[in-house]
């Protein structure tokens, strides 16, 4: 058996502390502590909290659509892959980045990576990231920002301040959800951007008929936080590079409220 220190805390325990110090809200709680959504809420926690060596985190957090659309219909894969190495890059070159842990996860449900130190994340390459499934958005966004309220308070169990920058990422409206709802999305954005260190943007590669701006504010997603680049490679960098700036501004700031959005 793993020593206690090469464990990540359970999910459940760690969602039911957070609803108790009053972060998740009942809402929140009760969409996310049943089993199947723990379940995987644990599959990407990797590195536990007790061996992060900082006095203060920064979690790094990206959702990137892999349904098949980005690459049969739109052929975006290679501007998706240069824009998530982008992020990695930009914040590398941070100052305190040693306080970064990132996390990736794909729209269908697998992940690039669990969290981990920023310099151990996985750099997306055509062997890693070849778009082919769904879109469940509702459904898999509410796993990852599981995933980043879980961790959060798996730090603010050892005491150590903690932040969160995220970035959902989709070319498509929701199709293939089955158990959740924009509505269910937006309670646990809600619960972030209540404690006011947390960011959580949204990416819609526009396919030329899908309001991703409407999309995003019924996921509770702010109006200053939401991309909507045209379907060319060079828009969608240059997206992908506007977030990266704000994530490195983030970074760096004592606390958010001085991080306007892309414009800010």
């Amino acid at each position: 058996m793993a020593s206690p220190s090469s464990q990540s805390a359970d999910a459940k325990s760690l969602l039911l502390a957070s609803q108790n110090e009053g972060n998740l809200s009942k809402t929140s709680a009760h969409i996310l502590v049943v089993d199947d959504i723990a379940n995987r809420i644990n599959a990407g926690l990797g590195n536990p909290a007790i061996n992060v060596a900082a006095s203060e985190v920064t979690l790094v957090n990206t959702l990137i659509d892999d349904s098949g659309s980005i690459r049969m219909v739109a052929g975006n894969c290679e501007a998706v892959r240069t824009g998530h190495n982008l992020i990695l890059e930009s914040l590398g070159g941070a100052k305190a980045n040693e306080g970064m842990q990132a996390m990736c996860m794909y729209l269908n449900g697998t992940q690039l990576y669990d969290y981990r130190p920023l310099s151990g994340a996985i750099k997306m390459e055509p062997s890693n990231y070849d778009p082919d499934g769904g879109t469940p958005l509702y459904d898999q966004s509410v796993v990852f920002l599981g995933t980043v309220l879980a961790k959060l308070q798996e730090f603010t169990n050892i005491g150590v301040p903690a932040k969160s920058i995220s970035l959902i990422v989709t070319d498509g409206a929701d199709q293939h959800s089955r158990k959740h709802s924009a509505s269910d999305v937006a309670s646990l954005v809600d619960d972030l951007l209540r404690q006011e260190n947390h960011i959580v943007a949204f990416m819609g590669i526009s396919d030329g008929r899908t309001d991703f701006r409407g999309i995003a504010r019924d996921m509770g997603i702010r109006d200053e936080w939401i991309l909507t680049p045209g379907n060319t490679q060079s828009e969608i960098r240059k997206a992908f590079g506007l977030f990266s700036q704000s994530a490195v501004k983030a970074s760096q700031a004592g606390n958010f409220s001085g991080v306007g959005g892309f414009g800010g």
